[in-house]
């Protein structure tokens, strides 16, 4: 970051609302390409709970110098709640990531969750079109993965998730638009080509593989969300047996550059 930064009055703030927080990588990398694009902007970390999240919301609509507002888990679908206006890629998903002030005030809703991972694969060599692809996880980040997948060409996309309620909402809100390229998977890897993670296991020591890695085959490409620890313990052993594979920082600096333009966007909505 620019040295010469300080925070004073006619600072602009960005709050990343999320439950927990911890773990984002995104306040300094944020901050520092707000301020190396000349905005005297900080991105901050803000501890949200569900019971509180919609207080919260309105409240930043009410703070003046609040210009815009990252969201993480468990918050993506009810952000969307409070938007007036969003893209066409968020109302699919059902979810959004980044709020935007509008010029009457109001908020814009965007979903880059997709696109930031594919942007992560691409950079690792990886290609998602014509793949068979496993997807593990069907929240707001795999809501939006599924999407972007789909829209860059998946030959067919099997999404599996513990909860099957919400998989099974997921693969009916892709059916809509994308037909039957999209069906139940399961954790078992083993005819995918591209196989991604878009769930928090593999944070913690003790959480499970999100999927039979031993049944991976080693021409697969493996990519997955997490950023804490850099490589998760299922893309570790995927990658022993050789795969090739993109992380959840890969994921963060492609999203990253996304979320930049969308702030610095002046257009009125």
């Amino acid at each position: 970051m620019d040295p010469s930064f300080y925070i004073d009055g006619a600072t602009r703030i960005y709050p990343i609302i999320g439950d927990p927080i911890a773990q984002v990588k995104s306040p300094a990398g944020m901050t520092a390409g707000l301020v190396a694009r000349g905005r005297n902007a900080v991105v901050v970390p803000a501890l949200t709970s569900v019971a509180d999240v919609d207080d919260y919301i309105r409240t930043c609509g009410r703070t003046g110098n609040i210009d815009g507002i990252i969201v993480t888990i468990p918050h993506k679908f009810v952000a969307l709640e409070h938007c007036a206006t969003a893209t066409e890629r968020a109302r699919i998903c059902g979810s959004i990531n980044v709020l935007r002030r509008n010029a009457d005030g109001s908020w814009h809703g965007e979903n880059f969750d997709g696109l930031g991972m594919l942007g992560g694969i691409r950079s690792q060599g990886g290609a998602p079109e014509g793949k068979r692809t496993l997807l593990v996880g069907a929240g707001g980040a795999g809501m939006a993965i599924a999407q972007a997948l789909l829209e860059a060409g998946v030959s067919h996309l099997a999404v599996h998730d513990v909860d099957s309620e919400r998989r099974d909402r997921l693969l009916g809100r892709m059916g809509e638009f994308y037909g039957d390229r999209v069906g139940v998977g399961s954790d078992d890897p083993a005819g995918f080509e591209l196989v991604v993670n878009a769930t928090p296991m593999g944070m913690r020591p003790q959480d499970p593989m999100p999927v039979q890695v031993e049944r991976l085959s080693p021409e697969a490409f493996v990519g997955c969300v997490i950023t804490a620890p850099a490589v998760s313990p299922w893309v570790a052993a995927a990658r022993a047996k050789g795969c090739r594979g993109s992380v959840g920082i890969d994921m963060y600096k492609a999203e990253q550059q996304l979320m930049l333009d969308f702030f610095l966007t002046e257009e009125a909505q």
